[in-house]
């Protein structure tokens, strides 16, 4: 599929539809990111279907606990929780993880929407590029944690749980290098400050990593047993007002301003898409697997991702983003082996 300029701005211009509802009492959910931004206006709507958790998944202690208090004073929900996680830090993610395991009981919805936009590189103590870990690294090692418990769940409970990466339409304008797709070892190159230094290589970092997310959605489905009661895809938000966008400067900044004044939604009117790909087709979960949501519908994902050099890539980037995670958490290749070698693809 391609995404024309024009097509982009119809899409902002459509009216959109109030939230989806589903009850969740008893239900658990995690949200990342969501002090702020579409991730606080999902995690509102969430609040006021009575679920028996929130869990607000966020990096400040103390924008967490804003957030705490915000929420209650709007919805009146009191029962949800701040975990502390910073997706700049594997140690942080896997001790989000083993905290989970330990107190979290079931999860039935992961939202994972945390993000950032950067045109500079900037590394973090594990060694990657930050845009490049937050994105896709830690977003997917999170996911690898977290699946044992949504699968636990969905057998304990008879229900189907969801897993929602947040991407972004960018990807569709993307324009992928040979040397990129063919690269066996992409996600090490796209880290590495040799080829971070060059800022042209930058300009297409935030696209790019969520690109990535569609891939990792793609690829996890593709090796899911199509028996496993789990729903994972990947949802468009559409562009908002997004403190994503700060570092925007000069010319770009002013462009940007223009077009959020004619074209933005707002964070709530956009995080009712995360919300829709969370809830939406309760009598037939299984239309939404592997989907890319866009404007409230399961649409096809970018030419590229499609094409056999896509797939290509796909393909390899998830094998490298195993190979990697797998150093950083052992426990990432044994949930390979038991949830997902069942449906390898070749």
């Amino acid at each position: 599929m391609r995404l024309s300029f024009w097509s982009f701005v119809v899409e902002q211009w459509k009216p959109q539809p109030p939230v989806v509802k589903a009850d969740l009492t008893d239900k658990t959910v995690i949200v990342l990111g969501a002090n702020t931004g579409i991730g606080f206006e999902a995690t509102k709507n969430f609040a006021t279907m009575n679920p028996g958790r929130i869990i607000l998944a966020c990096r400040s202690q103390s924008k967490g606990e804003a957030a705490i208090e915000k929420l209650k004073a709007e919805t009146g929900y009191s029962k949800a929780e701040l975990w502390i996680i910073d997706l700049a830090d594997f140690a942080s993610v896997k001790y989000f993880a083993d905290r989970f395991e330990r107190e979290g009981g079931r999860l039935d919805i992961l939202v994972e929407n945390a993000a950032i936009g950067s045109f500079t590189h900037k590394p973090t103590n594990d060694g990657w590029d930050i845009s490049l870990q937050v994105n896709h690294l830690s977003t997917s090692l999170l996911a690898f944690l977290l699946l044992p418990a949504m699968i636990k769940t969905a057998h304990q409970y008879s229900t189907t749980p969801r897993l929602v990466v947040v991407s972004s339409g960018a990807h569709y304008w993307l324009n992928i290098k040979k040397n990129l797709y063919e690269d066996p070892e992409v996600l090490k190159t796209l880290g590495s400050a040799e080829y971070c230094a060059d800022p042209k290589n930058m300009q297409d970092r935030y696209p790019l990593t969520k690109l990535f997310n569609i891939f990792f959605v793609r690829a996890l489905n593709s090796r899911l047993p199509s028996s496993t009661p789990l729903i994972v895809n990947a949802v468009n938000p559409g562009y908002c007002y997004s403190e994503l966008r700060r570092e925007f400067s000069g010319i770009l900044a002013v462009v940007d301003w223009l077009m959020e004044k004619a074209l933005a939604f707002t964070a709530e009117i956009g995080s009712r898409r995360l919300v829709w790909a969370a809830l939406s087709n309760q009598e037939q979960p299984a239309q939404l697997r592997d989907g890319y949501i866009s404007n409230f519908k399961a649409e096809e994902v970018s030419d590229f991702a499609l094409s056999p050099e896509g797939v290509k890539m796909q393909d390899r980037s998830w094998d490298e983003l195993v190979d990697i995670l797998g150093k950083v958490d052992p426990r990432v290749a044994t949930i390979v082996d038991e949830y997902l070698s069942q449906n390898l693809v070749g």
